[in-house]
C-alpha cells in the first residue's frame, strides 16, 4: 500500500521539473553568444562611424579660426579650446530672436499638424463617406511626392494672400503632413471600436468619442507625430529662406546662414552655427528618446 501510494506523489514531485527543462530559452537570461556578439560590434562601429562627423564638428568650432583653416587633423587645435566662433556668431546677429522665431513657429506648425491630421485620420479610420477610399489613396499618393516640386505653387500663393514675409506665410504651407495622417490611422484603426460604441449608448457625440476616447489612447503616437513635426519645421530651411525676407522674422537655420554669408566663409564659425541649430534638436532627443523609438516602431506595425 505505501508504494502504491508513494508513486503518484514521486510523479506528481518528478513532472514539474521535467516540464521546466522543458520551457522555451527566454532572450536575456544567458550570456550573449558568437553571433550577438558580433551583431552588437558591427551595431557599435556604425555608431561610431555616425558620431564622428557630429563630434569632428563640435571639435571644429571650439578652435580658432587659424587652426579650423590650417588642416591640422587634431583635435584640439595648436590655440587649444575656445569659444570665440561661438561669441562671434551670437554677437554678429540677431540669434536670439531667431530661436524664438524657430521656436514659437515650430510649435505653431506642430499643434495645427497635429489638430488637422489627428481629424482627418479619425474620419478615415471610423466614418464611410463617399470617395473615401480615392481621397485616401491621394493622400497616401502624395507622400511620394517631394515637397520642392511645391516650392513654386505655394510661394505663388502666398504672393496672392499677402503672406510673404509673415510668420502665416511661414507656417501655414508646412501644416499638410500626409505621412502623419497615414500613421495615426494606423492607430486609430487598433482602437476597439467596441469603446465607441458603449459611448454612443451612452449618448456620446462623435467629437466627444473622440476627444474623451481616442485622443487619451492616443498620447503615444500623438507625443511622437508632435516630435516628429517639431523637429521637421524646426530643420526646415528652404522654405523659411524663400519666404522670408525681414531679418527679425527669420528662423535660426536661415538666419545663420545670413551671417556666415555677410562674414565669408570660416570654419570654425560654420561649424559653430552647426552645433546651435543642432542643440535644441539633440536636447529634444534626450528627453522624448522613448516616444520617438515607440513612434517608429508604431508607425510600422500599425498601433500594435
Amino acid at each position: 500500500m505505501s508504494a502504491t501510494t508513494l508513486a503518484p506523489t514521486t510523479q506528481t514531485i518528478v513532472a514539474p521539473q521535467a516540464r521546466a527543462r522543458r520551457r522555451p530559452h527566454v532572450p536575456g537570461q544567458k550570456p550573449f553568444g558568437p553571433l550577438r556578439i558580433v551583431a552588437f560590434a558591427v551595431l557599435a562601429l556604425l555608431a561610431i562611424g555616425w558620431l564622428l562627423p557630429f563630434l569632428w564638428a563640435v571639435a571644429t568650432a571650439f578652435k580658432t579660426e587659424t587652426d579650423a583653416a590650417s588642416g591640422d587633423p587634431g583635435w584640439i587645435g595648436a590655440s587649444g579650446p575656445t569659444i570665440e566662433a561661438f561669441t562671434a556668431i551670437l554677437s554678429q546677429g540677431n540669434v536670439y530672436t531667431w530661436a524664438f522665431n524657430s521656436l514659437w513657429t515650430s510649435a505653431a506648425v506642430t499643434l495645427i499638424t497635429l489638430a488637422i491630421s489627428a481629424l482627418a485620420a479619425y474620419a478615415f479610420s471610423r466614418l464611410d463617406f463617399t470617395g473615401r477610399k480615392w481621397l485616401f489613396a491621394v493622400i497616401i499618393a502624395s507622400i511620394v511626392v517631394p515637397p520642392q516640386v511645391l516650392i513654386i505653387p505655394l510661394f505663388y500663393q502666398m504672393l496672392t494672400f499677402n503672406m510673404i514675409d509673415t510668420y502665416w506665410g511661414l507656417i501655414l504651407p508646412q501644416v499638410v503632413a500626409p505621412a502623419m495622417v497615414f500613421i495615426l490611422k494606423r492607430f486609430f484603426d487598433a482602437v476597439p471600436i467596441e469603446l465607441e460604441e458603449a459611448a454612443r449608448v451612452d449618448g456620446a457625440s462623435r467629437f466627444r468619442i473622440f476627444w474623451s476616447i481616442v485622443l487619451p489612447l492616443s498620447r503615444p503616437i500623438l507625443a511622437s507625430v508632435a516630435i516628429f513635426v517639431f523637429i521637421g519645421a524646426w530643420n526646415n530651411f528652404l522654405w523659411p529662406f524663400l519666404v522670408i525676407n525681414d531679418t527679425t522674422l527669420m528662423t535660426l537655420p536661415v538666419g545663420l546662414q545670413t551671417v556666415i554669408s555677410a562674414y565669408g566663409v570660416q570654419y570654425a564659425q560654420v561649424m559653430a552655427q552647426a552645433v546651435l541649430a543642432a542643440l535644441p534638436l539633440i536636447i529634444v532627443f534626450i528627453i522624448f528618446q522613448k516616444q520617438i523609438v515607440k513612434g517608429v516602431a508604431t508607425s510600422g506595425f500599425g498601433g500594435q
